[in-house]
């Protein structure tokens, strides 16, 4: 097992102490997260990035950070840690991007969670890593990484279409699709080498987010 990247645990420790700070202030909550009316009409973009270091409670944080941390060790080493930090903060971004243009007439619209830039981070992995899989404790059977990418991408549809939480599941189509790409212009070589899983998680992707751009009533209540 690879020791954690620099990056990686810096990333963590952030994630750990704002959102500690967020648990117990919530006047600093209210004034990182992710708000559209803040943002857009207050101009406070700082929120674009902020929010991602927020986390609605422990179970939030603890699953953002394993989840990140199951992918990232192996991927900041591939990558080094300056490439590693621009596709985190590209895919949190892009992320957010998304649910800004999605939920521009929705004024009150607030999420927080580092979703949007763990989602980036697992399919740079999968788009970069052909083979990989993913174990869980509850399934004896390691999958197939592209096979998690899709359950992920429907994941996140029910959980904009069922309105879970104050988090912002459409971040992790954004994050997950610029993470995608991201991974695939520092290292084209995977277009050869990885194409199968690459399709296999894009296209669905593009296409969830096509009809959350084009008809989102049919997504978002």
């Amino acid at each position: 097992m690879e020791d954690i990247g620099i990056v990686t645990l810096g990333i963590i420790g952030l994630n750990v102490i704002v959102s500690y700070t967020g648990f117990n202030n919530p006047i600093f909550f209210e004034n990182n997260l992710f708000q559209v009316r803040a943002i857009l009409a207050g101009k406070d973009y700082k929120r674009m990035i902020t929010s991602g270091f927020l986390h609605a409670d422990w179970g939030h944080l603890l699953f953002n950070m394993i989840s990140f941390y199951s992918f990232s060790t192996s991927l900041e080493y591939y990558l080094g840690p300056v490439k590693f930090l621009i596709l985190y903060f590209v895919s949190l971004i892009g992320g957010n991007m998304l649910s800004l243009f999605i939920h521009q007439h929705h004024g009150s619209y607030r999420a927080v969670g580092a979703s949007g830039a763990v989602c980036g981070i697992i399919f740079a992995a999968i788009a970069l890593f052909p083979g990989i899989e993913v174990g869980f404790i509850f399934i004896p059977i390691p999958i197939p990484g592209w096979i998690f990418g899709i359950l992920y991408g429907l994941y996140t549809v029910y959980g904009i279409k069922s309105n879970m939480g104050n988090i912002g599941h459409e971040a992790h189509l954004g994050g997950g699709i610029i993470g995608l790409v991201v991974a695939v212009a520092l290292v084209p070589a995977v277009l050869t080498t990885n194409l199968f899983a690459i399709s296999m998680i894009a296209i669905p992707t593009l296409g969830f987010i096509i009809v959350l751009v084009v008809k989102p009533s049919l997504l978002i209540k």
